[in-house]
């Protein structure tokens, strides 16, 4: 039995959920977000509080059931809260900076890398070695992150390189001579 599928959601009360067959909308205080779920999975809902039930011990059904009530908690989630990745500059002469609706690095190459902000994601540059993307749905927020991250990812000998808030980079040694 999944752990996570088992376990029921709780609606704040200033959230609306409509369901219309197999896609949800979720309304809240932040905005609105709407997916369409896999139709064999049960969705009830009683009052404030939302159960997802698997029809089979199939092992498509067992996958779903779990990934089904994460996907519609952190859609009630994000539209309660929203949802926030951090990233770090390191290294000589990386900066970041916001102009406009871009997101401009700096990060030794020939020239500057742009990226076009989306639809509802905020990008905020408090200093020029950090950056904060928020949104109201996780997996854009985090896509996102995860594509600005890869314009440098962090190297193991200097430690260089766009990182995740947090993130423990393991250093190696460098050559040894004779």
């Amino acid at each position: 039995m999944s752990r996570i599928g088992v376990k029921p959601i709780e609606v704040p009360s200033n959230v609306e959920i409509a369901f219309d067959g197999n896609s949800v909308t979720v309304k809240g205080p932040k905005g609105e977000l709407s997916r369409t779920l896999h139709p064999d999975m049960i969705i009830k809902q009683e009052e404030n509080v939302i159960t997802i039930e698997r029809p089979s011990d199939h092992k498509e059904h067992r996958a779903l059931h779990g990934t089904t009530r994460s996907v519609l908690n952190n859609m009630i989630q994000g539209v309660t809260n929203g949802f926030e990745r951090k990233l770090e500059l390191v290294g000589v002469g990386y900066r970041a900076q916001k102009t406009g609706n871009k997101l401009v690095l700096n990060v030794g190459y020939s020239h500057p890398v742009e990226f076009e902000t989306e639809g509802d994601l905020e990008v905020e540059v408090p200093s020029n070695t950090s950056i904060v993307i928020r949104g109201i749905d996780k997996e854009r927020v985090g896509a996102f992150a995860s594509n600005v991250r890869s314009v440098r990812t962090p190297e193991p000998y200097k430690g260089k390189g766009i990182r995740y808030e947090g993130e423990y980079v393991r250093q190696k040694e460098g050559k040894t001579g004779k």
